[in-house]
């Protein structure tokens, strides 16, 4: 009985250590694109840098569970993961069209252009994960 329950602890391990992978790889290329050191800020005490920064999380975490849920296998699973990322960078871009010097702001701790920011990417990646039901 217990073996039978531990049969998908395989693949488990597999998506489970793939989605970290893919959670460690976001961070590091979408705090390497914003001009302010988030991990520094936060670091710093800084909650306009942890907020924008957890919320993004999020907004790529959404679509990457879709992604793990929905995909035929691994590698499925990486591409939908690369296009979740992808889609929470133009969102980095596009929201700072309506809010001008939007990253001084948020590594100067001011917490509406950082609530402005995560919360974007958080419906981003919302409808991201949606759109990945196939």
């Amino acid at each position: 009985m217990i073996l039978q329950s531990l049969a998908g602890l395989p693949a488990f391990l597999v998506y489970f250590c793939t989605g970290l992978i893919a959670i460690v790889a976001y961070l590091f290329v979408y705090t390497r694109i914003t001009p302010y050191n988030e991990f520094q800020l936060i670091r710093d005490n800084e909650p306009a840098a942890a907020i924008a920064l957890g919320l993004s999380l999020i907004g790529f975490v959404a679509p990457l569970v879709s992604a793990i849920a929905h995909s035929a296998n691994v590698l499925d699973c990486l591409i939908w993961a690369i296009i979740a990322l992808i889609v929470q960078i133009i969102v980095l871009f596009l929201v700072r069209v309506p809010v001008p010097n939007l990253p001084a702001r948020i590594a100067a701790g001011e917490l509406a252009p950082a609530i402005w920011l995560g919360l974007s990417s958080l419906a981003a990646g919302l409808l991201n994960a949606a759109c990945m039901i196939y």
